[in-house]
């Protein structure tokens, strides 16, 4: 009788064991790409074989991942930034106004540099040549020699 117990409890006891679930591997996209450039770098027979072994992998994830690459998808997953995308108007305005500031900086440094030289050249006793639009550069030359 006793042993007869002991059978029911054993019998009871591994009915009620728990298993643990297994939970489902998940790749990010980098992994997915690492994992498909080991595999193309494979090219003896049975590396992929091994490499898949190693890694725990079945053959069906690296035909989807392929698949998945061919379409741009693994590109995809990758990190993005959050938040609102910005206006590409608004970024283009932006770039031309700060180009425009950084060109306004310049023409005044270059119209400053104009200006000392104009005032070293009178000092100095120097006839200043102003710009002139009808005077060709030829003539110009002509007239200093």
């Amino acid at each position: 009788m006793l042993q007869e117990l002991r059978v029911k409890v054993n019998e009871e006891m591994a009915k009620t064991e728990v298993v643990a679930k297994a939970k489902r591997r998940r790749f990010t996209a980098a992994e997915k790409r690492r994992l498909l450039r080991e595999v193309d770098a494979c090219q003896g027979s049975g590396e992929i074989g091994a490499l898949l072994r190693r890694e725990g992998l079945y053959a069906s994830y690296l035909t989807t991942w392929r698949r998945q690459r061919e379409q741009g998808e693994l590109d995809g997953l990758s990190p993005q930034k959050r938040g609102p995308k910005p206006d590409p108007q608004a970024i283009e305005l932006a770039k031309l106004r700060r180009e425009n500031e950084r060109l306004q900086e310049r023409l005044r440094q270059a119209e400053l540099i104009i200006e000392v030289q104009k005032k070293v050249a009178q000092m100095l006793g120097l006839a200043v040549e102003e710009n002139n639009p009808s005077a060709s550069s030829g003539q110009a030359l002509d007239d200093r020699r």
